[in-house]
């Protein structure tokens, strides 16, 4: 049997000799999170059901479908190994929230973090032949202190908050590699000279070599002895091949060191902005986003399969937007890997609703983890801003502690200054590159009314200005329209579902709602961007502009005509 998700998860870090761990393992729910205690680590000792890896135990793909509170969860499953030599890396995906793995009952190492990727050592506890791996997952979405993005806190999914995540979602897998070898890579490209600044950590002593190709031409080649861990070299490219929207110009390049032999990419492309234009290349580009918030009628958090990931993009050009903001949600890195091919702008972010922002422990959760999705995703050209936090509503009528506000942004720019970073979209802003708001106001005259003194004085009527203070950054409407529209216009699915706007609309109001709402917005020259609200339905949520299952509301080619016409700002 093939295993479910079986293409590699990291294209951008490739070593070829891994082993793809997905499939069926043993599992067991552990409500009394009593199982280390009654010795469910150890080897031999048997779990109660199966579950198919990666999808998660409320998924109806991982053959459990349980969807009521999990606080902890047990895995299990056997890998023979025929030799045990070099260094054995187990990969995790994702495991959401705390995780702790045992191989043959020996720990071996733990996690915490329900969105970064991670791995653990496993060289000193494998034999030849058969080994045991055992991985106990705890969650709770109720835990202020645990991030949880649109996962509900309650028994059912209840307004934009959805079915919950439990444990392993994301692919498990084995890889094998030298003691000298390769440890991580960051690419620091630069279109204006056509060139690539590379720095890699190494393990070990010997000589690094790196060759970038362009379909299968050579474009540059470095060498260098290493004896310090960490070497930065700049290499000149031989052509020009600028990565853009629709454009996912993708250069290859291998790695070897000593033994081991790595295969990575990046794009060439630059980002920056004049006033209040966003320019990709030098060029003045309006970001058309829509929100995409990445569940799956089936698969919960995790696709199921590959093709679904890029059809989601395939689906969101189709309309005629150029990007997505990836929404309370680290998507996984296979959806990178198809957004740098497609050339498909996205705005990383860190799902933190979940988490009480007016205590001021609330940045210990997010702080580390966050750091590790920023050296995680970096190097993808299509990620072309970050934003750590998302609406930080007050809790209990406690404020925002504004310290932890701006630490996250500037331990962003520290890690990443190559790109912007919003401290916390749609409010309160204290320390952030981009000043973006969310409105869902429903009416296109007062929406268009609200935002048209920029052009002419550069001020915002903001109804957030009591708690913050637009000082001239550029402008980004992260959030509009939401529009309410059941598939059908069955009347009692709409009283039942979630969205904006409180009136039943045929699909003529609809289509004329959302053009004088889009209208309004490209018709700014002081706005270098948008995001629709949503790509598809989710669960009860219907404000999609495709239905849960992928298929379509409206006519594409409708919606694509007033979704690519020419903004104001652009070139």
């Amino acid at each position: 049997m093939t295993s479910p998700r079986a293409e590699h998860p990291r294209m951008q870090f490739k070593r070829n000799n891994w082993i793809n761990l997905n499939g069926k393992w043993q599992f067991e729910i552990d409500n009394a999170r009593s199982g280390e205690h009654r010795g469910l680590q150890n080897e031999g000792v048997a779990l109660s059901g199966t579950i198919l890896v990666p999808f998660c135990p409320e998924s109806r793909l991982s053959g459990i479908g349980h969807t009521d509170y999990m606080r902890g969860v047990w895995y299990k499953r056997t890998i023979d190994l025929a030799d045990t030599a070099g260094v054995l890396r187990l990969h995790f995906g994702a495991v959401d929230y705390r995780a702790k793995v045992f191989v043959n009952g020996t720990f071996v190492g733990e996690h915490a973090g329900g969105y970064s990727s991670f791995h653990v050592d496993i060289s000193a506890a494998v034999r030849q032949g058969q080994n045991e791996i055992a991985v106990y997952a705890e969650d709770d979405t109720t835990d202020r202190t645990i991030p949880s993005g649109k996962q509900s806190s309650t028994f059912a999914s209840q307004g934009c908050f959805y079915t919950r995540t439990t444990g392993i979602w994301q692919t498990v897998w084995l890889e094998r590699l030298p003691a000298t070898h390769l440890e991580s890579v960051r690419y620091t490209p630069n279109v204006s000279d056509n060139s690539v600044t590379v720095t890699a950590v190494l393990c070990g002593i010997g000589t690094l070599t790196c060759d970038i190709t362009y379909g299968g031409r050579p474009m540059g080649r470095h060498t260098i002895d290493s004896a310090t861990g960490t070497v930065t070299f700049t290499i000149p490219l031989a052509e020009t091949h600028l990565w853009d929207i629709g454009v996912g110009a993708l250069y290859d390049v291998t790695f070897t060191f000593g033994d081991d032999t790595v295969t990575s990419y990046f794009g060439l492309r630059d980002i920056r902005f004049d006033g209040h234009r966003f320019l990709l290349n030098g060029r003045s580009v309006f970001q058309r986003l829509i929100l995409d918030q990445g569940f799956y009628p089936d698969g919960i958090y995790t696709a199921p399969s590959d093709e679904a990931l890029q059809r989601d993009i395939e689906l969101s050009t189709a309309l005629g937007f150029n990007g997505a903001r990836l929404h309370e949600k680290v998507f996984e890195e296979r959806y990178l890997y198809h957004a740098d091919r497609l050339g498909y702008l996205v705005w990383g972010e860190y799902p933190d609703w979940g988490l009480d922002h007016s205590q001021a422990d609330s940045i210990f959760p997010i702080l580390s983890e966050w750091m590790d999705v920023i050296e995680r995703d970096v190097n993808h050209p299509s990620i072309i801003g970050w934003c750590p936090r998302n609406e930080t509503w007050d809790q209990g009528y406690r404020k925002q502690d504004d310290r932890g506000i701006a630490l996250l942004y500037d331990v962003t720019k520290r890690l990443d200054p190559s790109r912007p970073c919003i401290d916390t979209s749609g409010n309160y802003h204290v320390k952030t590159d981009i000043f973006d708001l969310h409105d869902y106001d429903q009416n296109p005259d007062t929406f268009r009314a609200r935002y048209a003194r920029l052009p002419v004085d550069g001020t915002v009527d903001d109804p957030l200005c009591e708690r913050q203070t637009y000082r001239g950054e550029p402008i980004f409407l992260s959030e509009y329209g939401g529009i309410r529209f059941a598939a059908g216009q069955k009347d009692e699915t709409l009283r039942s579902s979630w969205g904006y706007g409180e009136d039943v609309l045929g699909e003529d109001g609809f289509l004329l709602r959302f053009r004088g709402l889009t209208d309004a917005l490209l018709d700014n020259e002081a706005l270098f961007g948008f995001c629709y609200t949503q790509l598809t339905d989710v669960e009860q949520e219907q404000n999609g502009l495709y239905t849960y299952e992928r298929d379509p509301k409206f006519d594409a080619e409708t919606i694509r005509a007033i979704v690519s016409r020419k903004a104001t700002i652009e070139d």
